[in-house]
């Protein structure tokens, strides 16, 4: 993966190792910046941050209220929870765009970034998708899909698809009778 260069990426675990890891791991791709709590990794959020990797389990702020704290002053990042916190149905509602459980390779985490930043390009319906797939697929890895929160999760997914495909199907309709500028032969 080349990655690119002009992307930042915060990422934040309560493990100073951990997180110069994942910055090692980054930093000839992207800009990359590290906090090692919840309060520095808010002080360390704005808007040239395109990508947060995010710890769940922290001593001083949860990762659930970094989020929280992120989306509430309006940065528009893409946030994946990478944790050892198994996930269960209490993802379901939260703001986040991919969920990794550790231990992650680099190419795992280079992979990641790359997912990421490919998904900010698409709209918000679009990346509403993602996100309910990344968690669908997390509850699914888990083993946690006997809960009345996975088959709201799995049908509002489907109610999300549905929307999706009917924009891409309304575009490809209208474009096919846009007339491109240009020579005629």
């Amino acid at each position: 993966m080349t990655g690119s260069p002009e992307a930042t990426v915060l990422a934040v675990d309560d493990e100073p190792d951990l997180a110069e890891l994942y910055r090692v791991y980054l930093d000839p791709a992207y800009d990359v910046r590290i906090a090692t709590g919840g309060e520095e990794a808010v002080d360390a959020m704005d808007e040239t941050v395109d990508i947060v990797l995010l710890d769940r389990r922290m001593p001083d702020m949860s990762g659930h209220e970094v989020l929280e704290a992120i989306r509430d002053e309006g940065y528009d990042a893409r946030v994946a929870m990478l944790t050892a916190v198994e996930p269960d149905v209490d993802i379901v509602e939260m703001p986040f765009d991919d969920y990794k459980t550790k231990p992650v390779t680099k190419e795992d985490l280079l992979t990641l970034v790359e997912v990421l930043l490919h998904r900010a390009a698409f709209d918000e319906r679009s990346q509403e998708f993602f996100a309910l797939a990344s968690k669908k697929a997390a509850l699914e890895a888990a083993g946690t899909t006997n809960s009345e929160e996975y088959e709201e999760l799995v049908e509002r997914m489907e109610s999300v698809r549905l929307e999706v495909d009917d924009t891409l199907d309304h575009l490809s309709a209208r474009d096919a009778f846009v007339e491109v500028p240009g020579e005629v032969p």
